[in-house]
């Protein structure tokens, strides 16, 4: 990923008619959706981005509104229904809008790319393939033969159906055709704990979750998923090396209705993104497992437009399905 490029895009976004269009918005409070429960990836970068615009628009009021329920998609509808006047934003995760409208049994009303409006993606979370040490495989490529050997007689955990431990496994699985049986369970975190006891064989983990045990007499780490080596976990290989073209990374990102006034999404691009360029946004990130990223509205947008047909196509072959 080339953060510093992207980290310097607002310069960029200072349109001389910018501060026209700054006066009518907010003019009431903002609610930013979350389609997860409180904690984790997606909410905190929520709570942050309601942090970072307070600072910047003394006076407004951004309130974080965690809205669950089928796969992400009752915010997503919620999102998509509201005004596009910026005061409804949704802090989407790629699996919401690229996975939950294909793996539902009841597809969504809306289109997932046409009718939400792209503002700014703020950061990456790669994952790691982690093994308990149990597993005879001490590298990447011991490990993928180990895999392959055992085709369709080894499980792995997740942190549930169509998670993007889920996904992440399954798409290596298919890139190296193997079959395995998938064990979910109710988040990442219970999923980890199962695999370092060992009840558990191997998982994808959140990269956050990952470097605490990178050391840990419990579990190797085998491979990152990004297309880059994580600075965080220096010697552990990507996937890639062994596996060409193999990636994932899940992403958190503001979104708003379709058809926002460009002015406005240009705005809100340029707050976040400028903040994301401090040393102590930078720290935050980081603690909550992801990687600035600062992306503006077009990228984001052919982003969104890349993940919905990559993704759907893994869940189609996969036969994934959510209640």
């Amino acid at each position: 990923m080339h953060r510093r490029a992207l980290l310097a895009a607002p310069a960029a976004l200072a349109l001389p008619c910018l501060a026209r269009a700054q006066a009518p918005w907010p003019d009431r409070p903002v609610r930013i959706l979350v389609p997860f429960a409180p904690g984790g990836n997606t909410d905190g970068l929520a709570r942050l981005s309601a942090e970072l615009l307070q600072e910047a628009l003394p006076g407004a009021s951004f309130v974080v509104e965690n809205r669950t329920g089928a796969g992400g998609l009752l915010a997503a509808d919620a999102l998509v229904r509201s005004p596009p006047d910026g005061h409804v934003l949704m802090m989407v995760a790629v699996a919401v809008l690229a996975v939950a409208p294909v793996a539902m049994a009841q597809p969504p009303r809306f289109d997932p790319v046409a009718d939400v409006t792209p503002i700014v993606n703020l950061g990456t979370n790669p994952f790691v393939l982690m093994s308990h040490r149990s597993v005879e495989a001490t590298d990447l490529a011991s490990m993928i033969a180990w895999m392959r050997a055992r085709s369709g007689r080894f499980a792995y955990a997740s942190g549930g159906v169509g998670s993007f431990q889920h996904l992440s496994m399954e798409l290596l699985l298919q890139r190296i055709g193997v079959q395995a049986e998938h064990v979910p369970y109710r988040g990442g975190a219970p999923a980890l704990a199962d695999v370092i006891a060992g009840n558990a064989p191997l998982m994808f983990a959140n990269l956050s979750e990952a470097v605490p045990h990178a050391q840990s007499a419990a579990v190797r780490l085998h491979g990152v998923s990004s297309l880059e080596a994580s600075a965080q976990l220096p010697g552990v290989p990507t996937i890639a090396s062994l596996v060409p073209g193999y990636e994932t990374i899940t992403w958190n990102g503001l979104m708003g209705p379709k058809g926002m006034p460009p002015a406005l999404v240009a705005r809100i691009h340029g707050i976040i993104a400028g903040a994301l360029q401090r040393p102590a946004v930078q720290e935050r990130m980081a603690r909550i497992g992801a990687d600035p990223l600062g992306e503006g509205p077009e990228a984001f947008a052919a982003r969104l437009r890349a993940d919905v047909a990559r993704w759907n196509e893994v869940v189609r072959v996969a036969g994934i399905r959510l209640q």
